[in-house]
């Protein structure tokens, strides 16, 4: 087994087993396992959870790219997501850059599940976001408004080539307004100021009625 307690990680015995059992278990069932510690539940400290998970990055040749897509795959649909998982999707995308568009369609499985409902994970979400743009725009233009501006709150250096992304015509059509509004690209119809001008506009309009109203009175009159 792996001896996360200790620190120690006994590859060879773990992969290889004996001549009579074989592999006792698969890269990816060690991964997903340690995943699975409850640092409360099992009385196993965080740090050493998060030495085992560093102790399997650290073995390329073991928990190769596929290796890793596959655990993420499987990781993405538990519930509760492991505590540990958006920092594993950082360490994948520093050792495996090419899996980009593979954590892309990850991140974009996180909105559906509605990841910013677990602040500790959505912190890893925005960093991962922030680490992986621009491929991560597409993902957080399909947050909501209110989660996008908390994102955009939270991570200020986002913004602007966010916005620069969206503006694009072929984008922007695609947008809804309330998303536009958040990325300041449309006005915000709600403001205040908004709000009198068009009371503002709406009074002249009604003034404009009255003196027409006034003039054919007159005409009659005479």
């Amino acid at each position: 087994m792996v001896e996360v307690a200790s620190g120690r990680v006994h590859w060879d015995i773990i992969l290889q087993g004996s001549s009579h059992t074989g592999p006792l278990i698969s890269p990816p069932e060690i991964l997903i396992a340690i995943h699975g510690i409850d640092p409360d539940r099992d009385g196993i400290p965080l740090k050493k959870i998060i030495d085992a998970c560093n102790a399997c990055f650290e073995q390329r040749q073991i928990f190769t790219q596929q290796v890793i897509a596959k655990v993420l795959n499987q990781l993405v649909e538990q519930i509760p997501l492991p505590l540990l998982f958006m920092r594993t999707v950082l360490q994948a995308i520093g050792a495996f850059p090419a899996l980009v568009d593979f954590v892309m369609e990850i991140l974009s499985r996180l909105v559906n599940k509605q990841i910013w409902k677990y602040p500790k994970l959505w912190v890893g979400f925005l960093k991962c976001a922030a680490s992986t743009k621009p491929q991560s725009f597409t993902v957080l233009l399909q947050l909501p408004p209110a989660q996008l501006e908390n994102a955009l709150n939270r991570m200020p250096a986002l913004k602007e080539p966010l916005v620069a992304h969206a503006s694009q015509p072929n984008i922007r059509s695609s947008l809804p307004r309330s998303l536009l509004v958040v990325l300041g690209i449309a006005p915000d119809l709600q403001t205040p100021g908004h709000a009198q001008t068009s009371q503002a506009q709406t009074g002249d309009a009604g003034t404009s009625d009255k003196e027409v109203v006034n003039e054919k009175d007159s005409s009659n009159a005479s």
